[in-house]
């Protein structure tokens, strides 16, 4: 790849949208990158629009030089972004020819360099041991290099803003060596992630006003404000900004890259991605959260599940008038959706928007919204929760509409016996008997655990006449005591899936194998809906 400036990008070269998940983020506690996986993250970030993509550091670590080595060989043909290189300047006493990091980053074959560079002389002189000269020296000898051999420079300006706090002349002597010397960009980096956002703003300002220099942004966020930082930056003159994946990075992490571009987009009118791309943000999101193995974060900005979810009957009720009461914007517009949730604070306006988002209209039914309005308040005053389990939510709307039976059985009553061996092995066994059609049935099954007794033993009285219960399957299974003691309330969640889809259901009892079996057949009750040639009204 030879392309050193983003393409298909509204604002071309003139605005920088920067990427560093694969180096800076990489460095969140908890987080490995496979070079496959390396590959996998530079292709969604390619496809969103990104401009630059910073794959890391090669020549310092092995995965990192393998990956530019496959990217170049031709395993990332990336349409939109400009692969970068990341590394540091030539060290003390020798020349950036003879520096081996230097020539990793040729060898790399990446178009654009980023090289990292200290700003602060209390670093300068205790962690590189050297004077501001020569680190000037070192900073304008490795740009001059690689501008040479035909690569684009940026500049990380590390500890930046302490560094201009602390010697604001030694600092501003770093940027010019490197612009002198042909780098392109002077980012500015709060490596520490301690400034806040009037003082981010205060300094980009004056530094742009004294230099007259190019400038980037790179905030890290242990204020919780990089996003905010990143944001005002921007407002004050940078056009280069730094972000990671969903905020990933060292300690607090780095600013998120789908809040600064929505922030950017949205809020100040910025086409920093192609067109159509803001609608990605979400998908994307989630997609890099799966190849981290973190779970997405549901109430992140813009891209978190609960981002535009409303619990507050009050929210509902303006909602149903028009949604942009409560919304800053219209969700679809970053990919994302509006939920509403249905707890003890819903009103009627919830509840009938809710029942429109499940296909359960309640719209015009009144006696059946204040039946479920009074129905939830009643339960989750002894802990049930409804806002986790859309399907219970659904079954219980459909029964106060007044739809004939869901569920494809009747209880007569179950058992289940808990039997330790001598060999030290713990079986249950659980009977149940239930009522199908008219039919008496009757199945005993033995499981790991009480529930998984049950559901084995409900399944094989069914099975007969539910074929479909073969594609459900019971995927997690959790348990939380709502009060203390051997007498304590127990809450299950119990979500299922088959090959259209999940779906969550709750039960809550003093005793657990109850709260249990209340989930597993509202599970059971709601896969019905779901099966081949069921009939709902709605």
């Amino acid at each position: 790849m030879s392309r050193t400036s983003p393409a298909a990008t509204p604002l071309g070269d003139a605005f920088h949208v920067y990427d560093t998940t694969l180096r800076d983020g990489a460095q969140r506690e908890g987080v490995s990158y496979s070079v496959a996986d390396k590959l996998a993250v530079a292709r969604h970030l390619d496809a969103l629009g990104v401009g630059y993509v910073e794959g890391g550091w090669p020549g310092a670590l092995p995965k990192d030089t393998e990956f530019f080595a496959r990217a170049a060989a031709g395993e990332l043909d990336m349409r939109h972004a400009a692969l970068v290189a990341f590394g540091a300047t030539r060290r003390p006493g020798t020349t950036a020819a003879q520096d081996p990091q230097v020539r990793a980053l040729l060898d790399s074959r990446a178009p654009v360099v980023t090289l990292v560079a200290k700003s602060d002389r209390r670093h300068v002189e205790r962690a590189l041991r050297t004077d501001a000269a020569e680190n000037c020296a070192m900073v304008a000898d490795t740009v001059a290099f690689l501008v040479g051999e035909g690569r684009r420079v940026f500049l990380d300006a590390e500890h930046f803003f302490d560094g201009y706090a602390f010697d604001p002349d030694t600092a501003l002597r770093v940027l010019e060596a490197a612009v002198t010397a042909g780098a392109d960009v002077a980012v500015l980096c709060d490596t520490n992630g301690g400034m806040l956002p009037l003082g981010i703003a205060e300094v980009v300002t004056e530094v742009a006003g004294r230099t007259g220099f190019r400038l980037g942004i790179h905030c890290q966020d242990d204020t919780g404000c990089a996003v905010a930082n990143s944001v005002a930056a921007v407002q004050a003159g940078a056009t280069h900004v730094q972000c990671t994946a969903n905020g990933y990075g060292e300690r607090a992490g780095n600013a998120d890259l789908f809040a600064v571009v929505g922030n950017l987009v949205t809020k100040l009118g910025m086409p920093v991605l192609p067109d159509g791309a803001l609608a990605e943000l979400t998908r994307t999101s989630h997609t890099l959260a799966e190849i981290a193995n973190i779970a997405p974060d549901t109430h992140q900005a813009y891209v978190g599940t609960s981002a535009f979810a409303h619990k507050a009957g009050l929210h509902a009720s303006a909602i149903k008038v028009d949604p942009e009461l409560y919304n800053h914007l219209d969700p679809v517009v970053v990919g994302n959706g509006q939920r509403i949730l249905v707890t003890e604070m819903a009103g009627r306006a919830s509840v009938e928007l809710k029942s429109e988002e499940l296909g359960v209209d309640l719209a015009g039914r009144p006696d059946a919204v204040s039946s479920v309005v009074a129905t939830v308040k009643e339960r989750e005053a002894q802990g049930w929760s409804f806002e986790a389990a859309d399907a219970s939510l659904e079954l219980l709307m459909r029964t106060a509409r007044g739809d004939a039976g869901t569920a494809p059985f009747a209880l007569e009553s179950y058992r289940v016996i808990t039997e330790r061996r001598a060999d030290g092995e713990v079986v249950a066994e659980a009977t149940v008997k239930i009522l199908v059609d008219g039919e008496r049935l009757i199945a005993t099954r033995e499981g790991n655990g009480p529930v998984n007794a049950l559901d084995a033993a409900l399944r094989g009285a069914l099975a007969p006449s539910c074929p479909w219960l073969a594609d459900v399957d019971l995927t997690d299974y959790k348990v939380r005591i709502l009060t203390r003691g051997t007498g304590a309330v127990t809450r299950v969640l119990i979500e299922s899936s088959d090959k259209a889809g999940e779906w969550t259901t709750v039960g809550v009892h003093g005793n657990v194998v109850e709260a249990s079996w209340l989930a597993l057949v509202d599970a059971l009750a709601y896969a019905a809906l779901r099966a081949p040639g069921a009939v709902t009204t709605g």
